[in-house]
């Protein structure tokens, strides 16, 4: 396997960190907002709206570079 044969799986690794770092914050703005700080609860979800706006192109991304053809 060369190195290039493993970026896929580096990315996708790297998503999937995104993704649960992203459930984690998204908790605990959560529970921010309950305690009642709503600013800081609201500015955490419009940067976790960012994140969701990407995760799709990123997915499709990481899946094209499996069906790619290996690089020499």
């Amino acid at each position: 396997m060369t190195d290039i044969n493993v970026l896929p799986d580096i990315l996708r690794v790297l998503n999937e960190n995104q993704l649960a770092i992203a459930a984690a914050v998204e908790e605990l703005s959560k529970w921010v907002g309950e305690r009642g700080s709503d600013d800081v609860a609201g500015n955490v979800r419009d940067c976790l709206a960012h994140l969701d706006s990407n995760a799709d192109f990123l997915a499709t991304a990481i899946g094209s570079l499996y069906l790619a053809p290996p690089y020499s």
